[in-house]
């Protein structure tokens, strides 16, 4: 998410900044400087009027901009109070300073500070560093204006172009029988696009029964879809009632649907052409009122031409098609999704991790993701559980497989640091050691004539491990 596009969030979405400091034309320049820029500011002259305004204020505080020397209670000591309350320790805090020592500066960053600079303030700086600090913010703002938005859309999470119209074409066909067929890649969501539908249309208050007919054995599929009667194959011991019986009035999804073998498929449409179904073993038929929705990874087109797929009933289930998009085709999506699956996780597992630095959603968006929204979701789950701290960094990222750690194109924590060529100056300590750290891998990259297992031994560091740095840092082969 580029600077421009946060900061333009940041405006419609009124985000609120505390700003901590004693002395008033700082205070009054902050407040010029942020407003300007479409903030809501509140002030403090201290630490105990900053905790009372955390405490009253009617609009909760997205971004704390910290002095560290403040009267009576100083900034260091409240950071590390702040950061120890489960009420407020999610909010970031912008340290700033005229006289802080290195040792006060690192300090604040071990305590949790996600940027330093230092008085007099210039305008740009605080405000590339205020928006890069409300990006979580940010993205947690639009996803819960987007959950209010789409809960009928049982959690689909996106506000693409692509999932705008996803979301009509749900809403079109919710409230009618049609039968429905969702294609698309294994991941992309094709189970909550059916459950969005059922949940949206007169049977909401029914059943929803689902079968996967890739997991149900050939010689149990009729079994399964129909049900049978009490000794009508070897180990029915008794009446079974089937999938389509169960789903009377309601809303049955056949998912994996190009899988079920060509016997299964002509008697499934028997029943969509007819409404009656016959249990295996038994010679009475019966009626059932059934909304079918079908989905399949497959191209049910060329499963048709090449005869695995009955074309009739093709047509049958095809009356409306919806085609899910990869995550590739809304990239734009990635750091909402990535977000709601991160609350998610660390809500159901008692995490304390909160939320993820700019490089990594950057890495994120940059990912080509072939198992697309699945996929997406496991690598967040598995960055949380590797995460120490409150904040998911490119360290506990874990690796692409897909990515050639030597592509010009790897995302790097940022511009800054990327592209090795910034000065110290306007930069936080945190910054400056990643620069350091990247210079020192090229340097070695370069004397081991570019092979990592060499240059990893060299650095005490796992294969994996520098592979994982290459690509934080946008390493290029042939750098000097």
């Amino acid at each position: 998410m580029s600077e421009r596009a946060t900061a333009e969030a940041d405006s419609a979405l009124l985000l609120t900044v505390l700003v901590v400091d004693d002395e008033r034309n700082i205070r009054r320049v902050l407040r010029l400087i942020l407003e300007g820029a479409g903030y809501r500011v509140s002030e403090a002259d201290s630490a105990e009027a900053a905790e009372e305004t955390l405490a009253t204020s009617s609009t909760p505080v997205d971004l704390v901009v910290l002095d560290l020397m403040l009267p009576k209670k100083g900034g260091l000591e409240w950071l590390a109070e702040l950061r120890m309350n489960p009420l407020f320790s999610h909010i970031p805090v912008i340290v700033v300073s005229g006289h802080a020592s290195s040792e006060e500066s690192a300090q604040a960053i071990k305590l949790g500070a996600t940027d330093f600079f230092e008085k007099p303030l210039a305008r740009e700086r605080v405000l590339l560093s205020v928006a890069r600090a409300l990006e979580g913010a940010v993205l947690q703002r639009q996803l819960t204006a987007l959950r209010a938005q789409v809960g009928t859309h049982h959690h689909m999470i996106g506000s693409a172009p692509v999932m705008q119209r996803l979301y009509r074409d749900i809403e079109r066909v919710a409230r009618t029988k049609a039968s429905v067929l969702i294609t698309g890649p294994s991941g992309t969501g094709k189970e909550l696009v059916s459950r969005a539908i059922a949940q949206m249309s007169p049977r909401a208050d029914k059943p929803f029964v689902k079968v996967n007919c890739a997991a149900i054995p050939r010689e149990l599929i009729e079994s399964e879809l129909f049900g049978h009667e009490r000794g009508a194959f070897t180990g029915a011991e008794s009446k079974k009632r089937g999938v389509f019986e169960l789903a009377h009035g309601a809303t049955l999804f056949l998912d994996e649907i190009g899988d079920m073998d060509l016997a299964a498929q002509a008697k499934v449409l028997r029943v969509l052409q007819s409404g009656e179904l016959c249990r295996v073993g038994s010679e009475h038929t019966f009626h059932v009122d059934v909304r079918v929705l079908a989905a399949t990874n497959k191209e049910l087109e060329r499963e048709v031409s090449e005869g695995r797929f009955r074309e009739d009933l093709f047509f049958r289930l095809n009356v409306f098609p919806i085609k899910m998009p990869t995550l590739a085709e809304r990239t734009e999506d990635v750091p909402l999704l990535a977000a709601s699956f991160l609350d998610a996780f660390a809500s159901e597992n008692g995490l304390c991790v909160r939320r993820m630095q700019p490089a990594v959603l950057d890495a994120l968006m940059r990912r080509p993701w072939p198992g697309n929204v699945r996929e997406l979701k496991n690598v967040v789950e598995r960055a949380a559980i590797l995460c120490s701290g409150e904040e998911i960094t490119i360290a506990d990222l874990p690796e692409d497989p897909h990515a050639d750690p030597f592509d010009d194109d790897a995302p790097g924590p940022s511009d800054a640091v990327a592209s090795g060529a910034a000065k110290a100056a306007g930069l936080s300590l945190r910054q400056v050691r990643e620069q350091a750290e990247r210079a020192h891998i090229v340097s070695l990259l370069v004397e081991h004539n570019w092979n990592v297992s060499r240059t990893a031994a060299a650095l005490g560091l796992e294969r994996t491990n520098l592979h994982k740095k290459i690509r934080a840092f946008g390493i290029a082969r042939g750098e000097r």
